[in-house]
């Protein structure tokens, strides 16, 4: 196990037992007030105010911003509605070549009698561009972690025009939580070596969604995944069936 895997580890369990390490942080703290108290700490502060003004506000300078970014999620909601991806005109082919352009020549040409078409002779006529239908190429519903990181609604890739890609959640919602990001994975249940990055998540709720870059492979990547950067935790994935 390399260091990376060491750090994710690290990180995972920690957020994983966030609850019990909060429990017994606060256990600490008893402990220390208890200690505090019967050592005499608390007279000492009287006599030095400035030494005991600043070490509060050294701690709560780092406690309060802290506790903030780890619990805010819980009670912090977003949405976002989209719309679905449009289809994309794309131009027919035609196997005759196109009517090249007038010369610049000085003789002007005849002008043709009104009401005659000015098409030339035997040439093709230029194709009107038809709508590109999108199709969705695999897709599959959102499971939560456990029962606290919960996650519901689809994952959809969808082929918006000849190698162009998106990917398309609707009727989701997950677990808010720090520094969440959207991934194609390609593993079917968790965060892979090779996993894609699409972005930050827009959302806790809602319907919307992600392009996928320029010569990415859908074939290549079995879930969709939410997962937390700076705990490195999974929060919700959808594993990708053809569809």
């Amino acid at each position: 196990m390399d260091f990376d895997d060491l750090q994710r580890t690290f990180f995972d369990s920690l957020y994983t037992y966030r609850v019990a390490i909060a429990v017994g942080t606060a256990l600490v703290a008893v402990g220390l007030l208890i200690v505090a108290l019967r050592m005499g700490w608390f007279a000492a502060a009287r006599r030095h105010p400035a030494r005991a003004g600043a070490l509060l506000v050294i701690v709560l300078a780092i406690g309060l911003p802290l506790g903030y970014y780890v619990a805010s999620p819980l009670w912090i909601r977003t949405e976002l509605i989209e719309p679905g991806p449009a289809a994309v005109a794309v131009a027919a082919q035609t196997s005759s070549p196109r009517p090249a352009p007038p010369s610049s020549s000085t003789d002007s040409a005849p002008t043709p009698p009104a009401g005659t078409s000015q098409t030339p002779a035997g040439s093709a006529p230029v194709a009107e561009p038809t709508p590109f239908v999108a199709r969705r190429l695999t897709g599959g519903s959102f499971r939560g972690t456990d029962d606290f990181h919960f996650g519901r609604g689809t994952a959809s890739i969808i082929e918006t025009a000849p190698g162009s890609y998106t990917l398309r959640f609707d009727d989701f919602s997950v677990r808010n939580g720090p520094d969440l990001y959207v991934y194609l994975s390609p593993a079917a249940d968790d965060y892979a070596d090779g996993a894609l990055e699409l972005g930050v998540l827009k959302a806790t709720d809602g319907a919307f969604g992600y392009e996928l870059p320029a010569g990415a492979n859908p074939n290549d990547y079995a879930s969709a995944i939410i997962w937390c950067k700076q705990f490195s935790h999974l929060f919700a994935v959808a594993p990708l069936e053809a569809a």
